[in-house]
């Protein structure tokens, strides 16, 4: 069962009733990420992920650790572009611990100055154990290319010079703006009463004061560009993109389908053919990033320097291929069944129930019924598909990175050939 209700200031608390668990899994959201910062700022909401963990006016950042672990429970939060969540999965009956958790670390963290310096010290050691990490790190290259000057091809984690120079003051003032009243979303899942929970939130939240900041994010102008990283590494990792469906266009629900037939699976045919028939890479896939107004359609593939004009042209014969081409019923009909099914178990789990709710209401101001979901699917047909690929696999509007031993030039050549 669905129920929302507001606080006076400004805090939705959304929930639903799972009956037949004995979990709650409960959420603090926050309307921040790297989008909402600039060249001063980037990486504050990232550090401030990390310093709501390091202690409060009541309990040390052990206590706040231990209180989790002696009932069995679990606390964790994860920034990201858009948003950023602190939340808890706890028994049932352990709810209002930890709502006070939540509730501590938001209104009463110390931000202490050993604390941040031992923090730029653990995130600058994140950073480079990302940099060490080509397969993931390119794709943060390849965003700062995709998405040239607007904050959302800024890094998440912010850079070691930012990070680095953060000063005490300015991070206490972009979370005093950000993590307060209307800029706040409570999420829960599980087995528990409504109005408890409102209870309970309104009592530890209550006077967590009204923020007044308005949020209105550049839209990203996209074009064409090519650019290369590089390493001496033992092999190229690519990746391209194109602009996508946002995570509210009408059009989502063909661009997931889109994403399940080209590189979504082990099943897709990208998998397939550059892969399992060729042999020529380990990984290749393909991803949707969605954003409130935007989005982004992107393939990576690791591969050796002498395979990449040949993995490049069959991507694109790819693309080509599902432009022109209508998909078959079966291969229709299996990227919808692989879509409803990944999505119905992941509804098992509180935590993706939470989070569902979480994201609806951010997005959409509104629930979302599984039905109505599963419905949208079940509504896409092949002439959807070949309309959306048409139009975002625009030559115009595709992006390519790349990060190994190989240039510029190189990169240009072989795309030009492909």
């Amino acid at each position: 069962m669905y129920n929302k209700s507001v606080l006076d200031n400004g805090i939705r608390v959304i929930s639903e009733q799972i009956g037949h668990v004995r979990s709650i899994s409960i959420g603090v959201w926050v309307r921040s990420g790297s989008r909402y910062e600039d060249g001063s700022t980037n990486g504050f909401a990232h550090f401030i992920e990390h310093m709501l963990f390091k202690g409060t006016k009541t309990r040390s950042a052990f206590d706040i650790a231990s209180a989790i672990d002696s009932v069995g429970g679990v606390m964790n939060a994860f920034t990201g572009k858009e948003l950023t969540s602190f939340y808890v999965k706890i028994p049932d009956y352990h709810l209002a611990l930890a709502i006070d958790l939540l509730a501590d670390i938001f209104k009463n963290s110390l931000f202490e100055d050993a604390e941040i310096a031992k923090e730029k010290s653990v995130i600058l050691q994140e950073i480079s154990m990302l940099e060490d990490t080509p397969d993931e790190y390119v794709h943060d290259f390849f965003e700062t290319v995709f998405w040239k000057e607007n904050p959302l091809g800024l890094p998440i984690l912010g850079t070691k010079c930012l990070v680095s120079a953060i000063d005490k003051e300015d991070l206490i003032r972009f979370f005093n703006a950000r993590y307060r009243g209307k800029g706040l979303v409570v999420t829960a899942a599980g087995n528990l009463n409504h109005d408890g929970l409102v209870a309970l939130v309104k009592n530890a939240f209550d006077r967590l004061e009204v923020s007044s900041i308005q949020d209105e994010p550049a839209i990203p102008d996209i074009s064409s560009n090519i650019a290369v990283m590089e390493k001496d590494l033992g092999q190229v990792h690519l990746v391209m993109g194109t602009p996508a469906p946002s995570a509210v266009s009408p059009k989502r629900y063909s661009g997931f389908v889109l994403n399940a037939v080209l590189g979504g699976s082990m099943s897709s045919r990208l998998f397939q053919n550059i892969r399992e028939q060729r042999g020529l890479a380990y990984s290749i896939h393909s991803y949707l990033a969605q954003y409130m107004d935007c989005g982004m359609f992107a393939i990576y593939a690791g591969v050796a320097d002498d395979k990449l004009h040949e993995t490049i042209s069959l991507i694109f014969d790819e693309l080509h291929r599902i432009c022109k081409d209508s998909l078959t019923d079966k291969e229709l009909l299996s990227a919808k069944e692989l879509l409803k099914g990944n999505y119905l178990l992941s509804m098992e789990s509180t935590d993706n129930q939470m989070i569902k709710l979480a994201k609806n209401e951010l997005c959409f101001g509104r629930n979302i019924p599984m039905e109505e979901i599963i419905n949208a699917i079940e509504a896409i047909d092949s002439d959807d598909i070949r309309a959306l690929a048409e139009e975002i696999f625009n030559p115009g509007h595709i992006s390519i990175a790349a990060m190994g031993p190989i240039s510029e030039n190189d990169l240009v050549m072989d795309v030009m050939r492909a």
